[in-house]
């Protein structure tokens, strides 16, 4: 089966491939990198969320997209769509997510990428609403939701952590397909 790849001005979001899945694990265990998150990786713990990332892809025809520099960087990171794997009161739902190399923080490609992300997820898929969420703290990923145009709708607590793990809070970010239609005709 084809999966869809993208690219936008500086970006590849395409497939994954075996030779994805060193730097992946390489990425999940930077602690800079996985600092709002429980945990760094380990290559195991890595390679089987890669299988499972793959396996949306299969199953639902998207999912996380391996980030690539053309001409710079073979990977640089992931980013796209998924279904979160807890129940809260706000799934089933869909979610943009991206995780890239510290050394490719803070140059728009979160931001370029996810925007191709949101239009297939609100053309291709025909999703009605996309959210995403992260610790409060994580203050560069808030503002990548906000330059989407996703407003933050409410703090929740993450089921997958105990009560009282310094990451349990979270912040939950929304974008229904009226308002992204809104936000691109602005630009």
């Amino acid at each position: 089966m084809d999966f869809p790849e993208f690219r936008t001005e500086r970006l590849l979001l395409r497939p994954w491939r075996d030779d994805d899945l060193a730097p992946y694990a390489e990425l999940n265990a930077d602690p800079e990198v996985m600092r709002h998150f429980p945990a760094r990786l380990t290559r195991e713990e890595s390679d089987a969320s890669a299988a499972r990332i793959r396996a949306s892809f299969a199953e639902r025809g998207f999912g996380f997209w391996v980030v690539e520099l053309p001409g710079q960087a073979a990977f640089i990171g992931i980013l796209g769509l998924a279904v979160p794997r807890f129940e809260a009161h706000f799934t089933p739902c869909v979610e943009i997510g991206w995780r890239l190399a510290h050394a490719y923080h803070g140059h728009g490609y979160a931001t370029e990428g996810a925007r191709a992300s949101l239009a297939f997820g609100f053309t291709q898929i025909g999703l009605d609403e996309i959210v995403s969420f992260t610790v409060p703290a994580n203050r560069p990923s808030r503002h990548v939701m906000e330059k989407l145009g996703m407003r933050h709708a409410e703090d929740f607590d993450h089921p997958h952590l105990p009560a009282g793990h310094p990451l349990q809070r979270h912040v939950l970010y929304r974008l229904s397909r009226a308002a992204w239609a809104d936000t691109r005709e602005a630009r």
